[in-house]
């Protein structure tokens, strides 16, 4: 008994020592987190958030569009200003009083006890001017960080931005552990990849008097954590057939998408008009991105990813490998161009095969192949009939990626619209009669020219060139293909097959073949033929009720061995055959070649100066 007894005993001081250790680390973990101060010859316990090296950027060749540069910004901690001489500071500063009032009542309101910025982007020379004078200030200390420096004037749109963390961001879960003053992503890959490029903060603990000169570390240092940097993107784009895009589309407004059918990877992603990067960054960047914001061109919109277009006589490539996996057509099926049907857009040869009729981009032809598609009699009504054909319809199309998020690495793409028969039975819905008017193929027949209501995204477009030249498969495009030392995320890795048999693909490329090397065809100039490089590719004409009609060709390069694939939206410029076709055979020239040979300037200055529209106003 007195053995158990001494055991006892024994073990209630070990609980008491565990429960001393346990109050003694509580009470300087409340310490660390500013809940009480310590008096100690008056010094105060200074909590340093240590910012990490934010990722670089690079493009495919290693070379770098996008790195940090050092910044300070002037943070305020409310609790421990003191008579401060309002009107002394903003001299010192050279800032309005009630810019000055303002950041004090923002950062009261977040905080008392934690910085908050009052001025930030300052330059070293900034720095060098206040930092003597500083300490007469009680409360306010200088805190460095990196900021983004753009090496490039291209690529904004995908690029994204950086800017100080918002007060609305802080208020979201995902951003809890953010401070006012700090850097966050905005937009494009600076904000899909904030985790990846921002890195892990670390924290240093100091001891400051009460005119907030350091006095050493807090326990030397026993609680400072050390930061990590981010990791590095090393992009797909292709930096020099970015910028001669850029060039090719500057004063156009429109999109080019090229993307690497074998991978995925986005080489080129243009949108126009476009911007510096450099514009929404540093000092004064605020008032420049509200000038962006404002400017009735709309330089911001992302239209690879945000606008969507009817995609025009492109489309047609898509209907017929359904109706092809259907089996309601063969490679060899004649249609008339009966133009009772649809008006066809000029006079050609007789559409007696598949691709005879892709080369001269017959209209009644495809009206003809989607109504067979459609109208399969499979119920005893031609309304039921066509409601159940059309549902087949748009789930197989909707397997090219279209109607849906394709998952590109960016935040704010687009659907685009594949219409389902409930569509139509809501369109058709007659509010006022409060009832259901039916509809049959003649009221959609529209779609099996890539008009009506359908919309697709650029990046949606050249996505479907990248499954043609696969013959039925491609993978997720994306920007990044590598992070740090590893590859793209893993759903970037992962191939995703059509609902058309891989087999059938064969038998539309012969006549895209022909639409741009043939005698009369739609695209001839987009042909590098001249070069040895044959192309696929299909022109089209987007109908617009507000102005002239939008100009579209989507292509792929070389043939037998796809390396490119390509959309090109050229909108209010007309027939997609005289300004997206030429718009298009230079940039895939640009990127096999490496070069655009001299005799073709002139085709570089009709896509960036001609008129397109000059015989449509005759």
């Amino acid at each position: 008994m007195q053995y158990l007894e001494g055991r006892k005993y024994v073990v209630q001081g070990i609980f008491l020592v565990v429960a001393l250790i346990f109050l003694t680390r509580l009470f300087f973990m409340q310490v660390l987190d500013g809940t009480y101060k310590l008096a100690a010859d008056k010094n105060t316990l200074q909590r340093l958030v240590q910012t990490p090296y934010r990722g670089l950027i690079y493009d495919r060749k290693n070379e770098l569009l996008v790195q940090n540069t050092p910044v300070y910004d002037l943070m305020v901690v409310p609790r421990e200003v003191q008579q401060l001489d309002s009107a002394r500071f903003c001299e010192l500063l050279q800032i309005p009083l009630e810019d000055l009032r303002s950041s004090l009542r923002a950062a009261k309101k977040y905080s008392r006890n934690k910085p908050s910025p009052v001025v930030q982007n300052l330059t070293t020379p900034d720095l060098a001017a206040i930092s003597d004078r500083l300490s007469d200030f009680p409360g306010f200390r200088i805190q460095a960080r990196m900021a983004r420096a753009y090496r490039t004037p291209n690529l904004a749109h995908a690029l994204g931005y950086v800017g100080a963390i918002t007060p609305a961001f802080l208020e979201k879960p995902k951003y809890a552990k953010y401070r006012p003053g700090e850097n966050v992503g905005i937009s494009g890959l600076e904000s899909y990849y904030e985790e990846t490029l921002m890195g892990r903060r670390g924290v240093q603990y100091k001891m400051v008097n009460v005119r907030g000169i350091e006095k050493g570390k807090f326990r030397d240092g026993e609680f400072d954590t050390l930061s990590v940097a981010g990791q590095d993107l090393h992009l797909s784009i292709d930096a020099e057939l970015q910028a001669y895009g850029e060039q090719l589309l500057a004063g156009r407004r429109g999109s080019i998408v090229a993307i690497d059918p074998k991978t995925g990877e986005i080489l080129a992603f243009v949108s126009a008009p476009h911007y510096d990067p450099k514009l929404l960054s540093g000092k004064g960047s605020g008032n420049r991105y509200m000038a962006l914001l404002n400017d009735p061109n709309r330089p911001l919109f992302d239209r690879p990813l945000m606008a969507t277009y009817p995609p025009g006589s492109v489309f047609k490539l898509v209907n017929e490998l359904v109706a092809l996996q259907l089996g309601v057509v063969t490679p060899y099926t004649p249609f008339e161009c009966n133009q009772r049907l649809v008006r066809c857009t000029h006079r050609h040869e007789r559409p007696s095969n598949v691709s005879i009729a892709i080369k001269q981009s017959c209209n009644p032809y495809f009206y003809q192949v989607l109504q067979a598609a459609v109208v399969r009699g499979q119920a005893p009504n031609k309304y039921d009939d066509a409601r159940i054909g059309l549902g087949q319809w748009q789930k197989m199309v909707k397997s090219f990626g279209l109607g849906e998020k394709l998952g590109v690495d960016m935040s704010q793409e687009k659907r685009g619209l594949i219409p389902s028969p409930e569509f139509y039975d809501k369109k058709f819905f007659n509010k006022k009669e409060n009832r259901q008017h039916r509809w049959s193929y003649r009221n959609v027949y529209s779609l099996s020219i890539g008009q009506g209501e359908i919309g697709i995204t650029g990046l949606q477009m050249a996505n479907v060139l990248a499954t043609i030249a696969n013959r039925g498969w491609y993978y997720t495009p994306h920007f990044v293909r590598s992070i740090g030392n590893g590859g793209p995320l893993p759903q970037y890795r992962e191939r995703h097959y059509t609902a058309v048999d891989t087999t059938l693909f064969k038998h539309i490329i012969p006549g895209m073949m022909q639409v741009v090397d043939g005698n009369g065809g739609t695209g001839n100039l987009a042909s590098l033929a001249q070069f040895g490089i044959s192309v696929a590719g299909k022109t089209g004409t987007v109908q617009n009720p507000h102005g002239f009609d939008h100009a579209t060709f989507a292509g792929f390069a070389p043939v037998n061995n796809p390396q490119i694939a390509i959309s090109v939206f050229i909108e209010n410029s007309g027939f997609g055959g005289t300004s997206a076709a030429p718009a298009a055979g230079l940039m895939i020239e640009k990127y096999l070649r490496g070069k655009v040979a001299p005799h073709r300037k002139n085709w570089e200055n009709w896509v960036m100066y001609g008129d397109f529209t000059k015989h449509l106003k005759n």
